[in-house]
């Protein structure tokens, strides 16, 4: 490691729901210990207070499972998600309370809006990183207000058009960004640009368990954030690896999987659903991972920051095993080659050139 630069790693969605918490990092512990900064998504809540939402999923948990974090060492946390009040307002506050607690800095959530969009800053090594957080798939009322409990929001309007004359022909889907929310978001960005500080976004939107596909909004709001000065987007909450894209030099994850994660066990009549709705193929040999056979690929975005920006961006390839541990995989592993050609394909019509060092996918 040169002297003043500091190497990130950005790992996806973080919550399993299941115990032994400390068996999920047993095989990555090590790779993480290799980086000075370690960051993830946040996909539960950690309480005993609260009340279920109505559209809650399973994401309020016992505040002792909160140990993964600790587990893999991690100094920052988007708590920006779409389970982020699934247990009220309250059992928001008391995870984000407990996280600060045990060392980690947390973004995208608080007691009001303003506390919601305030940056994590660290400084390592001579080198100075603002981490920011917002929403865009949000449950109704999960936002932060100025007087209310929430998440930092990126909302999304949904429009269709229809395409054809004839009635019934599926319509295109068009996605725009409220100008409030994009303007914030764009807003904060500028400002910790002023304050000197490598601006690190973490964005928790897209599409969830459909493979490949990405939103046009997403394209939109990558364009916004690097034009006021975001130095790289790292996105979560779709499930499934997806494309990554270069724009003006600057590197867009737009989706980095699963990292450690489980869901409740459905039952065969609903696994049969959402393999309809998705349009994907369930993985019998993950019961407990029940999002489609590509749920299980996942990946550490690599990052080599310096005082005046952003050296080297890589992706280290990783696989989740039936027992839901992520296993960074090795040049010398045909499951290796097998990672960078999905992500070949994830990646298509995106402006991108994978290169392979050693056990690293250099992005440029």
């Amino acid at each position: 490691m040169q002297e003043n630069t500091v190497v990130l790693m950005n790992c996806g969605d973080v919550g399993p729901i299941h115990e032994p918490m400390d068996n999920y990092s047993t095989l990555v512990r090590q790779t993480l210990a290799t980086a000075d900064i370690r960051v993830a998504q946040c996909e539960r809540v950690y309480s005993e207070r609260g009340s279920l939402h109505p559209a809650s999923g399973p994401g309020w948990v016992k505040p002792h499972m909160a140990s993964i974090f600790t587990d893999c060492g991690f100094d920052v946390l988007s708590v920006a998600s779409n389970h982020a009040l699934d247990g009220g307002p309250d059992a928001l506050l008391d995870s984000i309370e407990l996280l600060r607690s045990k060392g980690i800095k947390t973004v995208g959530g608080g007691r009001n809006l303003e506390e919601s969009r305030r940056p994590a800053i660290i400084n390592r090594n001579g080198v100075s990183m603002a981490f920011l957080a917002y929403c865009s798939v949000l449950q109704p009322g999960y936002w932060a207000g100025h007087n209310k409990p929430g998440i930092s929001p990126l909302r999304v309007h949904t429009y269709y058009e229809p395409m054809e004359y004839q009635a019934g022909m599926p319509p295109r889907i068009v996605t725009i960004p409220y100008e409030d929310d994009l303007q914030g978001m764009v807003d904060d960005i500028t400002d910790m640009k002023k304050a000197g500080h490598i601006v690190i976004l973490n964005l928790h939107w897209g599409l969830h368990f459909i493979p490949r596909i990405i939103a046009d909004y997403q394209v939109t709001v990558a364009h916004a954030a690097f034009a006021a000065g975001a130095d790289i987007i790292m996105g979560h909450h779709a499930h499934v690896p997806k494309a990554i894209g270069v724009y003006g030099g600057k590197v867009c994850f737009y989706s980095l999987s699963n990292f450690m994660i489980s869901s409740a066990k459905k039952s065969p009549a609903d696994t049969a659903a959402f393999a309809r709705r998705y349009g994907v193929t369930m993985d019998p040999d993950y019961p407990l991972l029940p999002y489609g056979t590509d749920a299980k690929r996942s990946m550490i975005a690599k990052v080599v920051i310096a005082r005046d920006g952003i050296k080297k961006v890589s992706f280290l390839p990783a696989l989740i095993d039936q027992q839901l541990r992520p296993e960074i995989l090795k040049r010398s592993d045909p499951r290796f080659d097998e990672a960078v050609s999905y992500m070949e394909w994830a990646s298509d019509g995106f402006e991108h050139r994978f290169d392979v060092e050693g056990d690293e996918v250099v992005v440029s």
